[in-house]
């Protein structure tokens, strides 16, 4: 091979390397895996479905997703062991915010999500229909009502239906507190709780269980949300003394705090990532319908890209 032949093939492949370095992220070699939480409930998923589509087509890093529940997330972030938790319910960790965003700094506040959570009691409306009493907590306090909602399990107390035990949950002080002789009983994840409620629905049985909104379940069937005692700080002071009901959430996310430095942009996107309670909602009902997470994902981001495109840096 001639000098000229050899330098013009060096010269090939040296513009070749380096179309594929730009590729991969330029001089800084390959963009770095972004690793985001999923906390066991379905927005949650929803919500790093949505993410990690749009991360990986639009912003070229690979995604990895990590099933934790939500206290034992702040040390994996705070470790940097994962990048971000895009669904955070405040009032159930403000020692927590204090502690890693506000103290140490090990932790970043993320921005609000854009839905307002409610966290609450509910029965069927045909319940309270038979039984005005029953639409306030008051209700709750007889023995007649604990008869009522009774179960094998629970014997003469009635049932209280909980759902996954490492989620932030204040049913079983705030029966204590109010004299209700009910007992909270765990069905263990969202999806067995739902399915609790629907057969109870289905035969038109009494059941009060506790559940939040936005969620599909509501266009599902027809509930009551219980009136519990106004919510107010001092109420809060103290987890055991906790007697009233769950105050409104402005969802927010959380991030490591060494996100910004790994990938600027991943930070700008997950900071700018903002939807209404509509979407979860859309999403869940999708869902609802027979599509998987990721199929439910998918749909959204295919039907509203002027959405999401705002969210790019």
């Amino acid at each position: 091979m001639n000098q000229f032949r050899k330098y013009s093939l060096l010269t090939a492949l040296a513009a070749i390397v380096a179309v594929m370095a730009a590729a991969c992220g330029g001089a800084g070699g390959e963009k770095e895996k972004i690793t985001l939480v999923e906390n066991p409930w379905p927005a949650s998923e929803l919500n790093v479905a949505v993410a990690k589509i749009i991360i990986e087509q639009e912003l070229g890093n690979e995604v990895e997703i990590v099933a934790l529940d939500e206290n034992a997330q702040w040390d994996a972030l705070a470790a940097g062991d994962v990048d971000a938790s895009l669904e955070v319910w405040p009032s159930g960790h403000g020692e927590r915010i204090a502690e890693y965003i506000g103290e140490l700094g090990t932790v970043e506040d993320g921005g609000k999500l854009g839905p307002l959570g409610e966290i609450g009691w509910y029965v069927p409306t045909y319940v309270v229909d038979a039984n005005p009493e029953l639409a306030t907590w008051e209700g709750y306090t007889s023995l007649d009502a604990a008869a009522m909602f009774a179960s094998a399990e629970t014997g003469d107390n009635g049932r209280f239906l909980g759902a996954d035990p490492s989620w932030v949950q204040n049913d079983e002080a705030i029966i204590a507190n109010l004299g209700m002789p009910f007992q909270v009983v765990w069905t263990g994840s969202e999806e067995a709780l739902v399915a609790e409620v629907a057969s109870a629905y289905s035969r038109e049985e009494p059941v009060l269980f506790y559940f939040y909104a936005p969620h599909a379940l509501f266009s599902n069937y027809d509930m009551t949300q219980v009136q519990l005692p106004e919510y107010n700080d001092q109420c809060y002071a103290n987890a055991a003394d906790i007697d009233c009901a769950y105050p409104a959430d402005e969802l927010m996310k959380i991030l490591s705090a060494g996100l910004a430095d790994k990938d600027g942009d991943v930070h700008a996107f997950l900071s700018n990532f903002n939807y209404g309670g509509d979407a979860q909602v859309a999403m869940l009902g999708d869902m609802d319908g027979g599509a998987s997470v990721e199929e439910a994902a998918q749909n959204w981001v295919d039907a509203n890209e002027d959405t999401w495109k705002a969210w790019l840096p």
